[in-house]
């Protein structure tokens, strides 16, 4: 059986910024960034998770999916992750701001939510039915 994954591609108007914002507060890691500072394009990785990262560029703008409209609260990205609690206290401890405390889901999850440095909205779930 083949194995799939996927990476969001979030745009970020300083892109080193950003990666050290998930480097120091969500611990992910990043080998380099590739092109002129501040628009460059890099991958943050932790546990198998890649995102991905590129200057918005000369006139461009950061569009998180919960901005869209007035009725929007959509992620822009959801993680299955082991143990909901623990990373929410890791995230927590670092001064990650915490948009939705864990709580159990009527779809087999407990999750929670965190904004990023450009306003990213991501979940972090631990399914709770494996």
């Amino acid at each position: 059986m083949s194995r799939w994954n996927v990476a969001p591609y979030f745009i970020a108007d300083d892109v080193k910024a950003t990666a050290d914002w998930y480097r120091d507060k969500l611990g992910f890691s990043y080998p380099r960034i590739w092109g002129e500072h501040p628009y460059g394009f890099t991958m943050v990785k932790r546990s198998g998770v890649i995102i991905m990262l590129g200057g918005v560029g000369e006139g461009g703008h950061i569009r998180p999916n919960r901005k869209t409209g007035p009725e929007t609260d959509a992620w822009d990205a959801y993680v299955w992750i082991d143990d909901a609690d623990a990373l929410h206290a890791e995230f927590a401890a670092k001064g990650v701001t915490i948009a939705r405390a864990p709580r159990d889901q009527p779809y087999g999850c407990r999750d929670f939510e965190i904004d990023d440095c450009n306003g990213y909205r991501l979940c972090f779930g631990q399914d709770l039915e494996g």
